[in-house]
């Protein structure tokens, strides 16, 4: 039996775990299953058709194990910097302007952080999961002896035609993405994308929802958009261009508009809309038989045209009062 022993482990001494087990480092259960037995047959099984899968499998099970609590903590994190980056995006006075002032507003707000946040997480979420449970899977093949080279070939070769074959679809989504990383539009938002132009319904990774004035429902892919104009960010301009005809005395008409745009702005139903005094900035143009004055107002975001129309009518109203005549400026 020594020399049996000697011969297929010539370095070890007989009756030693080394030897019998047939491993110049044997496992702690090798070591142990001896150690209780003290059978060299048993042992000598066990160390051939039981050790090694069963340490296998104890590697296979800590490594899923490792990586479903990686990707829960993962799964968390996530979820949380993308609340907190989302709730952040207002100041203090923005959010405090959107409870007492914008009639709405909140709860348009809040929908647009909270679907934002879910859209955000749920895409790191899913990259979070294939990184990790990919990574745990390639270390359990790898445990089993398979060999991974062949399929990490034809992983990339696969991945480089999906993604020309898709190229479209990746360019949308990552254009999605960076839009709302970027916080460059929201739900509720009134935007111009050049195609089209109205109020955003609905934001995923891939597309645009959107109506217009007219009630049209537009999708717009997000890789299309080459570039966004928001009027509903942070505070808007209504701007005003008054044709009067070209005898009228242009400092008369400047005061009648500064007066009529600070009674405005004064006015119970509109002040909380009007941001700073309105402005005269005096003769924008002479047009034929016209003068075009030009007057403005700083306002809340997407309570612009709202205001312009009101300004519009009660200007017409001090003209005629004041018998100032309006012209039709040329072409």
């Amino acid at each position: 039996m020594s020399l049996a022993v000697a011969a297929f482990v010539p370095w070890a001494e007989e009756g030693t775990p080394e030897a019998v087990c047939g491993d110049p480092t044997p496992s702690t259960s090798c070591r142990l299953v001896w150690n209780i037995s003290q059978h060299t047959g048993f042992t000598r099984f066990y160390s051939t058709w039981l050790d090694r899968p069963i340490s296998t499998l104890i590697l296979v099970v800590i490594t899923f194990v490792i990586a479903m609590i990686l990707r829960r903590i993962a799964h968390r994190m996530i979820t949380n910097v993308t609340v907190r980056m989302a709730e952040g995006t207002m100041t203090e006075r923005a959010r405090e302007r959107s409870r007492t002032v914008f009639e709405g507003t909140p709860a348009v707000l809040n929908k647009r952080r909270a679907q934002r946040a879910q859209t955000l997480g749920s895409v790191l979420r899913s990259i979070a999961s294939v990184l990790i449970l990919g990574t745990a899977a390639f270390s359990i093949l790898g445990s089993l002896g398979l060999n991974l080279a062949p399929i990490l070939a034809s992983a990339s070769v696969i991945g480089v035609a999906v993604g020309f074959g898709a190229q479209n679809i990746v360019k949308d989504l990552l254009a999605g993405l960076f839009m709302l990383l970027e916080d460059q539009y929201g739900v509720g938002d009134f935007i111009d994308v050049g195609t089209a132009k109205g109020t955003v319904e609905a934001v995923t990774l891939r597309v645009t929802r959107m109506r217009d004035v007219d009630g049209v429902v537009w999708y717009v892919p997000n890789g299309e958009i080459k570039k966004v104009g928001n009027e509903s960010q942070n505070w808007g301009r209504a701007v005003l261009d008054i044709p009067v005809d070209i005898n009228e005395n242009t400092e008369k008409v400047k005061d009648i508009l500064q007066s009529t745009a600070d009674v405005l702005a004064a006015d119970e139903g509109w002040k909380d809309f009007v941001l700073e005094p309105p402005s005269v900035w005096g003769v924008q143009a002479l047009a034929g038989d016209a003068l075009v004055i030009r007057v403005v107002l700083k306002t809340a975001p997407g309570k612009q045209g709202d205001i312009a129309r009101e300004l519009r009518e009660r200007v017409k109203h001090a003209f005629d009062e004041a018998g100032v005549t309006v012209a039709t400026p040329a072409p």
